[in-house]
């Protein structure tokens, strides 16, 4: 049964892959019938008959009538439809509200529909097809699959289901993967993450684990807690047949080397880019850099320079118009009712045939206490310059200005937990601030300019991160820690 399960796999892969080449090369008319599509489908809505949406033809028409909106701008819209209005936003009510917590509006209520849901599973399928299809390695399939996620378990708002979007997902994973699937519902229910992680360990120390998936800190965690339960070395002595590792939500980059160490060597992985607002881009496997960006899955994409994101009158730039090695912030219109939805992420193009992305930060997540506006891609990379040299492994950092030291000039402060110490912490401090310099002029004429001076690294205890984020009720699931900071909030709360 394993080869024909494994066959099967590769001729539905290779079929997947003659699909996504249509929409790959026909990206910018996609795009265009997508915008056009969303109009037609909510001009009855109240959204849609306030703003027009039946005499709007064109892209700069779309731009005009349609302002750029974060959650807290659109939440009036937001609170009807949770109050248990209809066609507010989009036609009828809600599938599912996908709760998440907003930096000042509270909780986060993202609608999904009835037709944006079918997305969100197509794309996280595409993505593990084309791996498939580029590596031919197929014989996940036939073992077991974890999902490190938030609980499926949802409650009632005025009639819709409301969870966490892992948890909504989980409702819709496909039959013919469910026996093959870990955790069990009972232990995936668990509110409390570290109770939950050793349940997990305990469920699937003996299985022929073969596909694991979740965020690379919290996975981190699963990791060490399986091999201090089992009193193995590595992982793959615990799961010999331990073969793919799917990721997103944060870089992976960061954190690969203390995974390699934990697994035993390097994985085949496939990252990945969902958001509760819609399934944004992810690895196809094809070598290529960067994420492919999903133009055909219910989502109009509008990208403004990042550089221009808090004037109002910024512009906003269509596929055909944008280009390579710019920061952008992303603007999504989607067929569950968000229009011209600021997320806060940013990203890069490193291809325009097709159209791929890194992530390249958040517009609320940046250092600029100086002008010097660093962003997470940044940071990352002098990050990794720093561990290359020197031999050190970080497990978790984040940075904060420190504008009124109590002596010298101000500076960058760096917090990082390592699972491996710098051979030489003096060079990590270097390379990491030259190769910081090298990324982003403006904080190179701060130092040369002596209005900042070498950036200042704090060594702190293993559990220093995940102690913050318990603390905060923020431990586990999909919860990130923020890299950047322009206050002190976060790092004058750490434990150091």
């Amino acid at each position: 049964m394993g080869w024909m399960r494994r066959a099967l796999a590769r001729a539905y892969a290779d079929l997947n892959h003659r699909r996504t080449q249509e929409w790959k090369s026909r990206a910018v008319e996609t795009q265009a019938a997508w915008r056009q599509r969303l109009l037609r489908e909510a001009a009855s809505t109240e959204f849609g008959q306030e703003h027009g949406f039946d005499r709007i033809r064109m892209a700069s028409a779309f731009a005009e009538r349609i302002p750029r909106r974060d959650y807290e701008a659109l939440k009036p819209w937001v609170d009807r439809m949770v109050q248990g209005a209809p066609s507010v936003l989009w036609p009828g009510r809600p599938l599912y509200y996908a709760k998440t917590s907003g930096t000042t509006s509270g909780t986060k209520y993202i609608p999904i529909s009835r037709e944006s849901m079918p997305y969100h599973i197509r794309s996280a399928r595409e993505a593990l097809l084309e791996y498939i299809h580029h590596s031919g390695n197929a014989r996940f399939t036939e073992g077991k699959m974890i999902f490190l996620q938030g609980s499926p378990e949802m409650y009632p708002t005025e009639g819709v289901l409301t969870g966490r979007l892992s948890g909504i997902v989980a409702h819709h994973v496909p039959s013919y993967l469910q026996k093959n699937r870990l955790p069990s519902w009972e232990t995936n229910c668990i509110d409390d993450w570290e109770t939950k992680v050793d349940a997990i360990v305990r469920e699937t120390k003996g299985q022929d684990m073969r596909l694991i998936s979740g965020i690379p800190p919290w996975v981190q965690m699963y990791f060490e807690r399986l091999l201090d339960a089992t009193g193995k070395q590595t992982v793959r002595e615990v799961f010999p047949h331990f073969s793919l590792f799917v990721t997103g939500g944060v870089a992976y980059e960061p954190y690969r080397a203390t995974m390699e160490r934990l697994i035993g060597g390097p994985i085949d992985k496939v990252e990945t880019y969902p958001a509760s607002e819609g399934f944004i881009a992810y690895d196809d496997s094809s070598g290529a850099p960067g994420l492919q960006l999903l133009t055909d899955h219910g989502i109009y994409f509008e990208f403004v320079p990042a550089d221009k994101v808090f004037e109002p009158d910024a512009p906003r730039l269509g596929l055909e118009e944008v280009e390579l090695g710019v920061n952008y912030a992303v603007v999504m219109s989607t067929n569950a009712g968000l229009w011209a939805y600021e997320i806060g992420d940013t990203v890069e193009f490193v291809s325009l045939h097709p159209f791929r992305i890194v992530v390249s930060g958040r517009t609320k997540h940046f250092i600029s206490a100086f002008g010097e506006h660093v962003i997470g891609s940044e940071v990352e990379a002098a990050l990794q310059a720093a561990c290359a040299h020197s031999g050190a492994r970080v497990l978790e950092f984040t940075v904060a200005p420190q504008v009124a030291p109590a002596e010298g000039l101000p500076y960058h402060e760096w917090f990082v937990a390592f699972d491996q110490l710098p051979s030489d912490p003096a060079l990590f401090n270097r390379v990491l601030d030259e190769t910081l310099q090298a990324k982003n002029t403006y904080y190179q004429d701060l130092i040369q300019g002596g209005i900042l001076r070498q950036a200042v690294v704090r060594s702190l205890g293993r559990e220093a991160f995940n102690d913050y984020m318990r603390s905060q009720g923020k431990l586990g699931g999909q919860n990130k820690l923020p890299r950047l900071s322009n206050d002190r909030r976060i790092v004058d709360a750490l434990k150091y």
